[in-house]
């Protein structure tokens, strides 16, 4: 599954961001890649590969850990694929 995170502003370091997003994947969630694209304005977004077992609960529970880390705007799922 790839997302699209948007911070809640240009003061967010995205370096940290992600780490924190690293610490809140569910168990099973695996963190495969991570880049920075520019989204605006000088605001970026981190687009990031998560690996998951597709039993343990699917999509909603990441996008619903993702949502809930501070800093972060919004969560977009831009792709989804089977292994």
């Amino acid at each position: 599954m790839q997302y699209r995170i948007l911070p809640e502003g240009l003061e967010i370091d995205l370096d940290i961001l992600l780490t924190s997003i690293k610490k809140s994947l569910p168990a099973g969630a695996n963190l495969r890649a991570s880049e920075q694209k520019p989204v605006a304005y000088g605001l970026k977004a981190l687009h990031i590969l998560i690996v998951m077992d597709d039993k343990k609960g699917g999509s909603e529970v990441v996008e619903e850990a993702l949502g809930k880390v501070p800093g972060v705007q919004s969560v977009e799922m831009v792709e989804i694929g089977l292994l």
